[in-house]
C-alpha cells in the first residue's frame, strides 16, 4: 500500500481519537476527504445522536467531494438510526473510492455499507491499517458482539510490587506526568469503577481533572451500602452519574444514598458480595463500552479471579517500600507459579520517571 494512503489513514484515527469516550454507544470514527492530492475536508463523530464522522467530512469538502477519495476508519453505516446512514450520503456526494480501515462488527451494517457503495459503482478497499482501528475501537467490538463493557485495569506499584504501605498510605506512588495520564485516561472511559473501601479511605473524586477531559460515569461496588452520604463521589459540581452497585436491600439506606445523588444498581450476590459479572452486564445494558477500573485490591482480585480484566495498566515507580505493604490484588490466588495467569501483548513505556507496563490477560475476559 503506497505510503500516501498509510498517511491519511493514520490522520483519519486521529481525528477518530478526539471523539474517544464521547460516543458510546456508538463508535469512535475518522473521516478524511482527498482531492487532487489536497485534503479537502475533515470530519469524526462527536457524540452519540449526532452526526457521523462522513457527513461532517461531506460537509467540510463540500462539492470537492464529488470524485474524491474517502478514507475512513470503521465501515460507514447503512441502517437508520438517530441519523441516516452515511452510505446514502457518500453515494449522494459521488466520491470516487472509499478506503475503510475496519468493517463495523454490528450486525445491522457488516458488510452492508460496503456492499451498497460497490453496488452504486464507488471502488472500495477494506483492510488498511485494520490493526490500529481495531485497537481504537476495542471497547465498542467487545460491546457490540457481548453486551459487556472493556475493562481496564489501572494501578500504581512500587518496584518491589507495592500499591501502599503497611499503613495504607498510598499518596503518591508515581509521579505528577503518572498522574495526568491517569486523569486522560479517565477522560477517554465511560465509567470508573472502584470499591467502597477506597471511597472510606480515600474519599476520591474520581473525576477528569485535564482541559477538554470529560468526567467518566462513577461506579462504586458496595455491597452492604455502607458509602458515606458526604462522600467525594456524589459530587454536584460534576455532571457525571454516581452508580452505586448493591445486593443490600437496606431500604432505609437505598432512599438515603438515593437521596444524596447516587443511582442505585441492584445486582445478584455472589458469596455475600456483588456478582461482577451481572454488574458488568447491567453497564453494557446501558450503552457503557468501557470501565476503568481503578481502586481497591478486593475489587481486584474478584475481577481477575472471575476473568472480568481486558487489559492491565500498571505504572511502575522507581521506588522500595520493603516489609509487608499491600499488593494489587486481595483475596486467594493460584498456589503454583506455573498456574499464574500470563499477560499477552506486553509493551512498556516511560512516563517521567515511571514505567507504564501494559498487557491483555491471556484467556481473555469472559463473553
Amino acid at each position: 500500500m503506497p505510503e500516501l494512503h498509510l498517511k491519511y489513514m493514520r490522520t483519519a484515527l486521529a481525528l477518530a481519537r478526539r471523539g474517544l469516550g464521547k460516543t458510546a454507544p456508538n463508535p469512535a470514527v475518522g473521516c478524511l476527504i482527498v482531492a487532487g492530492g489536497e485534503v479537502v475536508g475533515r470530519g469524526w463523530h462527536k457524540k452519540a445522536g449526532t452526526p457521523h464522522a462522513e457527513v461532517h467530512a461531506l460537509n467540510d469538502a463540500g462539492d470537492l467531494a464529488a470524485g474524491a477519495d474517502v478514507y475512513v476508519t470503521l465501515e460507514p453505516c447503512a441502517h437508520f438510526g438517530k441519523t441516516p446512514p452515511c452510505v446514502r450520503a457518500l453515494v449522494a456526494a459521488r466520491v470516487a473510492r472509499v478506503f475503510v480501515a475496519v468493517v463495523d462488527p454490528n450486525p445491522l451494517v457488516a458488510g452492508k455499507g460496503i456492499e451498497i457503495l460497490r453496488e452504486a459503482g464507488i471502488e472500495v478497499q477494506v483492510g488498511l491499517l485494520e490493526g490500529a482501528a481495531r485497537e481504537l475501537n476495542l471497547p465498542f467490538i467487545k460491546w457490540i458482539q457481548t453486551g459487556r463493557p472493556f475493562v481496564t485495569l489501572k494501578s500504581a506499584l512500587t518496584m518491589d510490587g507495592k500499591s501502599a504501605t503497611a499503613n495504607g498510605d498510598s499518596r503518591w506512588i508515581t509521579g505528577d506526568r503518572s498522574r495526568r495520564e491517569v486523569h486522560r485516561l479517565r477522560g477517554v472511559m465511560d465509567a470508573i469503577m472502584v470499591g467502597v473501601g477506597t471511597v472510606v479511605k480515600d474519599d476520591p473524586l474520581l473525576t477528569c481533572r485535564v482541559p477538554g477531559g470529560k468526567d467518566p460515569v462513577r461506579v462504586v461496588v458496595d455491597s452492604t451500602l455502607r458509602v458515606p452520604l458526604h462522600a467525594a463521589v456524589f459530587n454536584p459540581h460534576s455532571a457525571a452519574r454516581t452508580l452505586v452497585a448493591t445486593c443490600s436491600t437496606d431500604a432505609a439506606r437505598l432512599a438515603a444514598v438515593a437521596d444524596h445523588g447516587g443511582e442505585i444498581l441492584r445486582c445478584a450476590e455472589r458469596e455475600g458480595r456483588v456478582d461482577l459479572d451481572d454488574l458488568f452486564r447491567q453497564l453494557g445494558a446501558l450503552g457503557m463500552q468501557s470501565v476503568l477500573l481503578e481502586g481497591g485490591s478486593h475489587l481486584a482480585g474478584a475481577a481477575l479471579r472471575a476473568g472480568l480484566i481486558d487489559r492491565c495498566l500498571i505504572f511502575l515507580a522507581p521506588k522500595l517500600v520493603g516489609g509487608a505493604g499491600m499488593g494489587l490484588f486481595a483475596g486467594e490466588g493460584v498456589a503454583m507459579m506455573g498456574d499464574a495467569l500470563r499477560l499477552e501483548g506486553m509493551t512498556v513505556k516511560r512516563i517521567g520517571a515511571d514505567l507504564l507496563v501494559q498487557g491483555t490477560p491471556k484467556t481473555g475476559a469472559r463473553d
